[in-house]
């Protein structure tokens, strides 16, 4: 699985795993902020969040413009120092006023600008890696390496944005304040992320794009105008589609951390209570991994045995954790959103053993295909979201009887379920996409191509507070068929584009 990648592709994912470790951390805890420090509905707290995930995802256009020209390090760089900033005000507790609304407004500003500058600029390096003959067939199965490194980060960060908030609340800070507490986490990953970039910037260095003052960058363009023409149609037309994917996939911040946090049992107790304890997945994936070295033919018989050892210890952990167990524990919404990453982290070997078998037989998927079926997916989730939620109050009524017999309350392993069944679509179409679109696009767009794929992004991110409007008095099976219906519509028309798409990558 990791044989034959760049070593650059490493330090790249692992200076991103920092960065995204805090941006989540702050991701798991925003929208319950917005409602608990400001007494904002939830729409216009989803309004607010949605905005906000809507310049995450613009800005990148901007850097990959602004990369085109200077170079795709410096910009870099240059995004960490002014994510740092923005997080940093944010950290600061300046309670539920005007003032602190303002300040709020201008850290995300500042984070979202930042990562404009960091993350696409990051992503083409990793994309370039590849443009060497001897990593050329390994582009897809990099992006997917890259992808999992993402959400090791964010594996981690629903956990310590909860342990942080309770540690502050622990030493005398009230619940509001507390928040800030899980903010300032992602200053001290931004450090991390930014020394591990420079301590191994050998690795691709050569990738970093630039010119000297007064130069202009040279940018090699073997394609016709027709290619060109047919690339970039091509690209628009996933754009397009990937759209209403993020309008879709990020509810799980939203409405379905509102399902969590208001439908959802807010304890369990015994073996359905280990999930919820991040060291538990982190043993899960050890011995994923380690299987899969076990029954690799090409793994030594030393790592073999290691694999063995690393089963067995896992395992024995597990058991360990079990005899533990004591009674009920409490279950808190932001939780809920360490099982995508989980899922991601452990998937993503068993998604390149199956597309690495089917190549050898000559029978992948084009990458175009993979996000169509990635739609599907997406629906899928969609759908057993709306068969649980029928039969439940609606949120209006839900808010008026919390607390009493006439709550509805499901399981929690209904939404672990939907976390799982949406990373299948995720692990189909947001690495697929993004190897895509470093492939196809015509050399002298390419920063600006990667900047476009954000703002689909952030089209879709923008979308995300349709959730928050229809959460209210409308049955929930009605707001999980909106998104049921969005994901079949897309997958519909990328299907019947298929053959611009797929020849645009010949």
């Amino acid at each position: 699985m990791f044989k034959g990648q760049p070593k650059g592709l490493f330090a790249l994912a692992l200076a991103n795993t920092g960065e995204r470790f805090g941006y989540y951390t702050m991701i798991a805890v925003f929208a319950l902020f917005l409602r608990a420090n400001f007494g904002l509905s939830a729409g216009t707290a989803g309004t607010i969040y949605s905005s906000f995930l809507m310049l995450v995802y613009f800005f990148p256009l901007i850097g990959g413009i602004m990369a085109d020209k200077f170079g795709f390090g410096k910009m870099v760089t240059t995004g960490i120092i002014v994510m740092f900033l923005g997080y940093l005000l944010l950290s600061v507790p300046l309670g539920g006023g005007t003032t602190a609304l303002v300040a709020m407004i201008a850290a995300l500003v500042l984070i979202g600008f930042g990562t404009g500058l960091f993350k696409g600029n990051l992503q083409v390096m990793v994309g370039d890696l590849y443009n060497e003959p001897q990593f050329a067939a390994k582009r897809d199965s990099g992006f997917s390496l890259f992808y999992m490194a993402i959400n090791i980060g964010a594996l981690f960060a629903p956990t310590a944005a909860i342990k942080i908030r309770e540690w502050a609340i622990s030493i005398g800070f009230d619940g509001n304040a507390a928040y800030h507490f899980s903010f300032a986490v992602a200053c001290v990953s931004l450090i991390v992320s930014i020394a591990i970039y420079y301590a191994c910037r050998s690795w691709f260095k050569h990738v970093e794009g630039g010119h000297r003052k007064g130069e202009k960058a040279q940018v090699v363009d073997t394609l016709t105008p027709e290619q060109t023409k047919k690339r970039m149609v091509a690209l628009f037309l996933v754009f397009a589609v990937v759209i209403f994917f993020w309008m879709s996939f990020h509810q799980n911040g939203l409405t379905l951390t509102y399902f969590a946090d208001e439908f959802t049992e807010r304890s369990t107790q015994g073996i359905a209570s280990m999930p919820f304890v991040v060291w538990n997945l982190v043993a899960v994936i050890a011995i994923v991994y380690a299987l899969f070295s076990i029954f690799d033919k090409e793994t030594s018989q030393k790592g073999k045995w290691i694999g063995v050892g690393v089963v067995v210890l896992a395992c024995a952990y597990l058991v360990w954790q079990y005899t533990r167990l004591s009674g009920s524990i409490e279950i808190s919404a932001p939780i809920f959103q360490h099982f995508n990453p989980f899922y991601v982290v452990a998937l993503t070997p068993v998604s390149m053993a199956i597309f690495g078998a089917l190549a050898k037989k000559g029978k992948e998927p084009s990458a175009p295909r993979k996000i169509a079926y990635g739609m599907l997916v997406a629906a899928i989730a969609f759908a057993l979201m709306a068969f649980a939620s029928i039969g439940l109050n609606t949120p209006d009524v839900q808010a008026t009887v919390r607390g009493t017999a006439q709550e509805t309350l499901v399981s929690p392993y209904w939404l672990i379920s939907v976390y799982l069944i949406l990373t299948f679509g995720e692990l189909l179409l947001s690495p697929m996409g993004i190897s895509f679109v470093s492939k196809v696009a015509p050399p002298k767009y390419k920063g600006m191509m990667m900047g476009m794929w954000f703002v689909a992004t952030a089209l879709g991110n923008f979308l995300v507070q349709v959730g928050g409007h229809l959460w209210g008095p409308l049955p929930l099976w009605v707001v999980w068929s909106v998104f049921l219906a969005v994901c079949v519509v897309s997958a519909i028309f990328m299907f019947s584009m298929m053959k611009k798409l797929e020849a645009a990558t010949e």
